[in-house]
C-alpha cells in the first residue's frame, strides 16, 4: 500500500488530448523524465473521449513536445524514450460503463496510482463514482483536481463533497498552478529565511500592498467558460487570494503542508467584507495592444454581455499584523502589459535629516515579479555622487535579485513540473486544502452578492490601457498610485 508521501508507480491523466495536456502537462512530464526525477517504472496512462490507440497517443505526444518544448530542452534520447511510458484508453466519463476498461488498462495499482483530473465541473461527480466502482480509488490512490472547482461556495461544496465521499483530504491535491511558480515559493524564502524582512513585515512599517495579475490576451478560445465566470472568479478567487495569503500569513512552525496551509486559511478567514466603494468592475472595448488594433470583449464574444474582464479591489486583513493596511488587487484581460507581481510599499522614515539640504525621500518599495521576468527588487534611497556641500541629492536606486541570473546554472521550470512531481510523490505543501477553497469562495460570493444588490455595471476601458478610470480612482482616493 502506498501512503501519502510515497512515490506512485502510475499516473492517470484525464483530459490527455486537451490543450492543457499538450501545452503544459506532457512537456512537464517529459522534463521530469529527461532529468531523471521520476522513477524508471512510472507509467503514464492518458484518457479522454477521443478514440485513439496507444501509438496514436504517443505520436500526439511527440507532436506536442515538438511544438511546445523550448529548443534547449529537446534531448533526442529522452524524446525517443519518453513515449515508451505512455498508453491510452478512451473514456466517456459521463457514463459508468467505460471505467472497468480504464481500470483494466491501468492494471496493477499496488505500487500506487496518482490521478490528474481536469474536467468540466458537471463531470466531477460521475468521474469520482466511476473511479470508485472500478477499484481506482483505494488507499494507494491520490487525486489531483484542476480548477474550476465550482463557480460559487455551494457548487464548490458539492464537488468537494463528491470527492470527499471517496477520497480523504490527505489524498486530495487541489491544484492552483501559481503555487508551483518558483518566485511564489521564493516569497516564503524571502520572508522566513532572512532576518531582514520579517521584523518589518507588519502594519507599523508597511503602508500598503499591491497585487497585479494583468494579461494582454483576450478570450483565446475560452469564450463560453469565461463569459459565465468573469475575472473575479477566474483569477481573484484562486491565484490572487493565494498570493495575498502567502504575503500576509504568519510564520508557520514548519515547512510542511499542514503548518503552511493552517496559516494561509487564517488570513483568508480574516478578510474583511468589501464596502460599496471598494470594488471596480470593467470590460474592455476596442483598442490597441502591442501596436495592433483589437476588438471589444463583446466583439470577441459575438454577443452582448455585462461580464467583467477587469477587477480592482481594496481588501483588508483584519488581524493584529495588518490592521489598517490596504491590499489593492487588480486583474484583467487586454491590459497594457502582461505582468504578475506583488508590490510591498513601506512607510516613509519618520524624520528626514536631509530636508534642509534639499534631500527628498521616497519610501522603500519591494517588488516581487512573478512573470514575465522573475526577480525581487528592493528600491532604496542613495546619495548621488557630488561635492556640493550645500546640497544632498538623493535618488531611488534598485537592489536587484534576478532569479534567472542568480541561478543561471539551474534549469528554470514551469509550475506544472513542480506540481506533477509533488502529486506523484505525495507532497501536499503546494496544493490547496478544502477549508482554504471555501474561505476564498465565501469572500468572493459576498462581493458578487454586493454587485448584484447595487447593480454595479462593468465600466468600459480601452483595450491596451490599465483598465477603467474607476480602477485608478480606487487607489488615488487613498493617495496611492498603482505601480506601473
Amino acid at each position: 500500500m502506498t501512503a501519502p508521501g510515497e512515490t506512485s508507480s502510475k499516473l492517470l491523466l484525464f483530459g490527455a488530448t486537451g490543450d492543457l495536456a499538450r501545452r503544459m502537462l506532457l512537456p512537464s512530464l517529459y522534463a521530469l523524465h529527461s532529468d531523471g526525477l521520476v522513477p524508471d517504472e512510472l507509467q503514464i496512462i492518458g484518457t479522454a473521449r477521443s478514440e485513439m490507440s496507444d501509438d496514436e497517443f504517443r505520436q500526439m505526444a511527440r507532436e506536442a513536445l515538438e511544438e511546445h518544448l523550448p529548443e534547449d530542452r529537446k534531448d533526442p534520447k529522452a524524446l525517443e524514450s519518453f513515449p515508451e511510458r505512455l498508453s491510452y484508453q478512451a473514456l466517456d466519463a459521463s457514463t459508468i460503463e467505460g471505467f472497468d476498461a480504464l481500470a483494466e488498462k491501468v492494471g496493477d495499482t499496488s505500487g500506487g496510482l496518482s490521478i490528474f483530473l481536469s474536467t468540466a465541473p458537471f463531470l466531477f461527480e460521475p468521474t469520482i463514482k466511476g473511479l470508485e466502482s472500478a477499484g481506482l480509488a483505494g488507499n494507494n490512490v491520490r487525486i489531483g483536481l484542476e480548477k474550476p472547482l465550482g463557480n460559487d461556495l455551494a457548487s464548490s461544496r458539492e464537488i468537494n463533497d463528491a470527492v470527499a465521499a471517496v477520497f480523504p483530504e490527505e489524498r486530495i491535491f487541489r491544484i492552483d498552478h501559481y503555487l508551483g511558480k518558483e518566485t511564489v515559493q521564493n516569497l516564503m524564502a524571502l520572508r522566513f529565511a532572512n532576518m531582514l524582512f520579517e521584523p518589518v513585515w507588519n502594519a507599523a512599517h508597511i503602508e500598503h500592498v499591491q497585487i497585479t495579475v494583468s494579461e494582454t490576451v483576450g478570450l483565446e478560445g475560452r469564450a463560453g467558460f469565461y463569459d459565465e465566470t468573469g475575472a473575479l472568479r477566474d483569477m481573484v478567487q484562486n491565484h490572487m487570494l493565494q498570493l495575498l495569503a502567502l504575503t500576509a500569513m504568519e510564520p508557520p512552525g514548519d515547512f510542511d503542508s499542514t503548518a503552511i496551509r493552517d496559516e494561509k486559511v487564517k488570513v483568508l478567514r480574516a478578510l474583511r467584507p468589501l464596502g460599496p466603494e471598494e470594488s471596480v468592475r470593467g470590460q474592455y472595448t476596442d483598442g490597441a495592444v502591442g501596436g495592433e488594433a483589437v476588438g471589444s470583449y463583446e466583439a470577441d464574444l459575438d454577443d452582448s454581455s455585462d461580464t467583467e474582464t477587469f477587477v480592482a479591489l481594496r481588501a483588508h486583513v483584519d488581524n493584529w499584523r495588518w490592521q489598517g493596511v490596504p491590499f489593492y488587487l487588480r486583474t484583467g484581460k487586454r491590459l497594457a502589459e502582461r505582468r504578475s507581481e506583488i508590490v510591498v510599499q513601506f512607510r516613509c522614515v519618520p524624520h528626514n535629516i536631509f530636508g534642509k539640504r534639499g534631500g527628498q525621500l521616497q519610501a522603500n518599495t519591494l517588488v516581487i515579479r512573478l512573470q514575465p521576468e522573475e526577480y525581487v527588487r528592493l528600491l532604496v534611497m542613495a546619495k548621488e555622487p557630488g561635492l556640493d556641500s550645500e546640497k544632498v541629492i538623493l535618488r531611488e536606486v534598485p537592489l536587484d535579485l534576478s532569479l534567472s541570473q542568480a541561478f543561471a546554472g539551474t534549469v528554470r521550470r514551469i509550475a506544472y513540473e513542480r506540481l506533477l512531481l509533488d502529486l506523484i510523490e505525495g507532497d501536499q505543501t503546494l496544493f490547496v486544502r478544502r477549508d482554504e477553497v471555501e474561505a476564498q469562495w465565501q469572500w468572493i460570493d459576498a462581493i458578487r452578492a454586493g454587485w448584484a444588490e447595487s447593480g454595479l455595471a462593468a465600466k468600459p476601458y480601452s483595450a491596451g490601457s490599465w483598465g477603467p478610470s474607476a480602477g485608478i480612482a480606487l487607489t488615488e482616493r487613498d493617495g496611492v498610485s498603482w505601480h506601473e
